[in-house]
């Protein structure tokens, strides 16, 4: 990304945001259905996530979300939470948006917890994102790589797709970017 950021306003998720979030995604080729926003809204309501989304004027650019509780048993156990789902439309990214996003979600973060874990995908089409966290100053957790929520162990074959997850953590109150 070259230039400033472009300026992006955040809110939460509302209810009523389900539907074009969905077919923002889909008019990209990517299937996000809006039950999924429906039912992130009600973890929102809930208390167990928080959902980021990103707008450039009345344009929907993207989201991310906040689980207060880990699906990966090592950051529940540990009490980090977890960023889960950071998404930008296509049209939208090298702007500045998903820093945008990550900023505001480890301030939430930092109000509960001085560590902020998330986990990256292994394959070339999360490239971006795994240059990114690591310019943030995310390092692997050590435990390896996961795949379908497992550790993935010496000599086991698996096929390489959205389930193939590198978890990461970062201290905050750091400035690593």
């Amino acid at each position: 990304m070259s230039g400033q950021p472009l300026p992006c306003t955040l809110r939460f998720l509302r209810d009523e945001d389900a539907l074009p979030i969905a077919e923002a995604f889909a008019a990209q080729g990517w299937q996000k259905p809006a039950e999924q926003y429906v039912r992130y809204y009600a973890e929102q309501q809930a208390g167990q996530r928080t959902v980021l989304v990103a707008w450039v004027q009345e344009h929907f650019v993207g989201y991310t979300t906040l689980c207060w509780e880990s699906t990966y048993p090592p950051f529940r156990a540990a009490a980090i939470p977890e960023i889960v789902d950071l998404n930008v439309l296509k049209g939208w990214q090298r702007r500045g948006i998903a820093t945008t996003l990550l900023d505001a979600a480890e301030a939430l973060i930092a109000e509960r917890s001085s560590v902020a874990g998330i986990g990256v995908g292994m394959t070339a089409d999360y490239g971006a994102a795994q240059i990114l966290y690591v310019r943030r100053g995310y390092v692997p957790d050590g435990r390896g790589l996961m795949a379908g929520g497992r550790p993935l162990l010496y000599g086991a074959e698996f096929r390489a797709d959205d389930d193939l997850v590198l978890y990461l953590t970062r201290p905050l109150g750091t400035l690593a970017r």
